[in-house]
């Protein structure tokens, strides 16, 4: 399987800027950024960022809203600060050297298992075993593993595994090869079963289980929000952003004033909420921007979202330039509004 693997491997590797180097700060970068990301979505964000912060020194100079507002549009946010934070460290405590082994990686900010061997094996060549997501499903479908992949005995079961089959002396081009035949070649749906090199050896082609693995245990219960966005609009054309603090969803993102309610809510329930009403002490006009609810759908929740259009003359918090507005880190949602209200304005 192994020796087939990387057979493959060199004959249909992509090619990807991160290949081309050996040096740990672009490994690092590639992989914290390809986490729950698919290549295509993440290539782009890579070339942003190693333009704007070619050495682990700059990106640790930068502002966190600068770093923030690069990454707007990839999700998963506190991917970015903690990436922002052991740059820091890095830079600052370790005089921009990254650790050299596994043992010493593992222990920085946002890095886990995953990235800790991908550098490790890729930048020193030490014989430790990448699992993601398409590992999980070349080593389910081949072996005929049903044990859930997103389970404690399964992460276990499929490292174990996955050690056991790496070629010690390329350690780096096979956890690349099979990651990459999972990708290109093993994929979610529709695999390329027919001309497979290792259909021979495949428990879940000879028993036609190819749809039913790898199995993941059942997701948690997704949870409804309502969001209420308020959009400021003055005499003077000023508006306002405020920043998310505490640990939830786009800490360090900028928003505009937001009234979470229970369930829908309509424009005479709103007027009436004690927050509106401290926002907003003088007359207001106001519309409903987008005559369907907006439902952005995140991991484990899904905010059903409204856009309201408030009128004014005076608003109790500090305004801004709706020129500058563009220049704040915003979710893809305020983003996409951003868009689509400024279209219409110009």
């Amino acid at each position: 399987m192994v020796f087939k693997l990387i057979c493959w491997y060199g004959e249909n590797k992509r090619s990807l800027p991160w290949r081309e180097t050996k040096n740990p700060y672009f490994i690092w970068l590639s992989e914290i950024m390809l986490q729950q990301t698919r290549v295509e979505q993440g290539l782009p964000y890579y070339l942003k960022f190693t333009k704007a912060f070619p050495t682990v020194f700059d990106l640790a100079k930068a502002d966190e809203s600068e770093v923030l507002k690069l990454w707007q549009g990839l999700g998963y946010y506190s991917r970015a600060r903690n990436l922002h934070f052991t740059a820091k460290f890095v830079a600052n405590e370790l005089k921009g050297m990254f650790p050299s082994s596994y043992k010493e990686l593992i222990k920085l900010k946002g890095v886990g298992d995953y990235t800790a061997s991908a550098i490790a094996s890729i930048c020193f060549k030490e014989p430790v075993a990448v699992v993601d997501g398409n590992v999980y499903r070349v080593l389910s479908r081949y072996f005929g593993i049903s044990t859930p992949i997103n389970s404690t005995k399964g992460i276990k079961e499929f490292k174990e595994l996955a050690q056991t089959l790496i070629d010690t002396s390329q350690p780096d081009v096979y956890n690349q090869a099979i990651m990459d035949f999972g990708a290109m070649h093993c994929k979610p749906q529709n695999p390329l079963c027919n001309k497979c090199p290792l259909a021979n050896g495949c428990v879940a082609l000879a028993k036609n289980q190819i749809k039913e693995l790898p199995v993941k245990e059942k997701k948690t219960k997704i949870k409804k929000r309502y969001f209420n966005y308020l959009v400021p609009i003055t005499e003077e054309n000023k508006t306002v952003l405020e920043e998310r603090k505490g640990k939830g969803i786009w800490q360090g993102l900028y928003q505009f004033p937001l009234v979470e309610t229970q369930k829908k809510t309509s424009e005479e329930e709103l007027v009436k909420n004690k927050q509106f009403t401290m926002l907003f002490p003088e007359e207001t006009t106001i519309s409903l921007f987008n005559t369907e609810d907006i439902i952005h759908k995140l991991s484990h929740q899904h905010l059903i979202t409204k856009f309201w259009i408030v009128k004014t003359r005076k608003v109790n918090e500090q305004m801004m330039d709706w020129a500058v507005v563009k220049k704040y880190p915003v979710p893809v949602l305020i983003d996409k509004f951003l868009e689509e209200y400024l279209s219409k304005e110009s």
